[in-house]
């Protein structure tokens, strides 16, 4: 009888073990009753988990930092207005709010810092530590420009929003009433969904659902479950094989001519100095044709 008790208990605590896992990211380790989970995200700090929901991308990130550091498995793969930018400068090692979101100002470690809004993409110029960085500017647009592989057939585009926003819904537990306008080019195979809050909400959280579908199309799922972002129109899955995500900000980024890079600086020179030359050649073309004109009355008098 003991024997069968010590089974019955042994094998509860196998099935206990293998509901202890975190489903929203891949890399945690569980254990515990109640199920516990937690990432290393730096040598010797470990972050707990809410695996019922999306891990903030401030933790992925130094999560991602911290293994790619450590030689662990790790792969890291139009403007709806013109203040609208991309996240040119990739994944750093943030510094968190106990909260998950991103410290105002982030310096990955070095003596060079910046901005960032909340889904952690700088916004102003770099400077040194003595930079400013006065609160935390929100996100509350994002466009996301997909596109889809070849299909079989022509998708129907007037079912395209819907199809969408059921399917962020249902991979990312994220509120599809806020996917706002959904527009779509069958001939370059182009989506472009826009996802907006309202100004001054603090709940959803956009930067979330955003990272997980970017890793989702590259192939890089951070779910345990490795399924694709993969919309069905007309029972026809769309299957995207590229992303490219725009941050629209509740305030305008405050990037200057620093920002650019000597060759692209360069680049600008040489199209003035065309275009001075330009006018110059121009300016000195007519002076010779006024010339002649008022040569022209001269030599008919002489003759």
């Amino acid at each position: 009888m003991t024997i069968w008790i010590a089974l019955l208990l042994a094998t509860f605590a196998v099935g206990a073990s293998a509901q202890c896992q975190c489903e929203s990211m891949k890399w945690a380790k569980c254990d515990g009753t109640p199920c516990q989970c937690s990432i290393m995200v730096e040598a010797g700090m470990i972050q707990n988990l809410n695996c019922s929901t999306l891990i903030p991308k401030c933790y992925l990130m130094k999560a991602e930092m911290y293994r790619a550091k450590n030689n662990l498995s790790t792969r890291t793969g139009g403007k709806p207005v013109e203040t609208a930018f991309v996240d040119n400068d990739g994944i750093y090692d943030p510094v968190c709010e106990a909260t998950g979101a991103f410290h105002a100002k982030q310096c990955n470690n070095t003596e060079e810092c910046w901005c960032v809004n909340s889904a952690g993409v700088r916004r102003t110029d770099k400077g040194d530590k003595n930079l400013k960085c006065e609160k935390l500017v929100e996100t509350y647009w994002v466009r996301l420009e997909l596109k889809h592989k070849e299909v079989g057939k022509a998708v129907d585009s007037s079912k395209l929003q819907v199809a969408i926003a059921n399917a962020i819904e249902t991979r990312y537990r994220f509120d599809k009433t806020l996917v706002k306008e959904v527009k779509y080019d069958p001939d370059a195979r182009m989506i472009i969904v826009d996802v907006k809050k309202e100004m001054g909400d603090r709940e959803a959280d956009l930067s979330r659902m955003a990272y997980y579908m970017e890793k989702d199309v590259k192939v890089l799922p951070l779910f345990m479950n490795q399924e694709k972002f993969e919309p069905s129109v007309d029972g026809q899955k769309l299957e995207m094989e590229n992303i490219l995500v725009y941050y629209v900000d509740e305030e305008a980024p405050t990037f200057t001519m620093k920002r650019l890079t000597g060759g692209i600086i360069a680049v600008i020179v040489v199209v003035i100095l065309a275009v001075f030359a330009g006018l110059l050649v121009l300016y000195f073309a007519r002076k010779r044709e006024q010339k002649y004109s008022k040569a022209e009355p001269r030599e008919m008098e002489a003759l």
